[in-house]
């Protein structure tokens, strides 16, 4: 799976943009909803491969981490809630898509 695939997919189904926030790691991009800014998904390359991070509920991360071999614990997050799924391997992309609904849904409480 390609970056551009989960970029373009995130954009048609959920209207936001990458965002670019690091000088030294410019190919790092966040996504996040416009009503309270949370995060729901990043992207970033690391050691030569892909990273998508994305926020599932801890029961399913533990669950997920068994049974796929390209999804670890979260790189650089809260690994109880954040999982890293190396999209550079050979991935299930109904699944990687179905991930980002989860982590967009998960994340879109507003603020208090």
């Amino acid at each position: 799976m390609r970056r551009e695939q989960v970029i373009n997919y995130i954009k048609e189904n959920y209207n936001v943009c990458a965002e670019y926030l690091w000088e030294d790691t410019p190919d790092a991009a966040i996504f996040r909803h416009e009503n309270n800014r949370k995060w729901f998904a990043l992207i970033m390359g690391v050691k030569g491969q892909e990273f998508l991070n994305v926020k599932t509920k801890p029961d399913y991360s533990e669950l997920l981490r068994k049974s796929y071999e390209y999804i670890i614990p979260a790189y650089h997050m809260n690994k109880e809630h954040w999982n890293t799924i190396i999209i550079s391997k050979n991935v299930d992309e109904s699944l990687v898509y179905e991930l980002i609904d989860q982590s967009y849904e998960i994340t879109m409480k507003k603020k208090k």
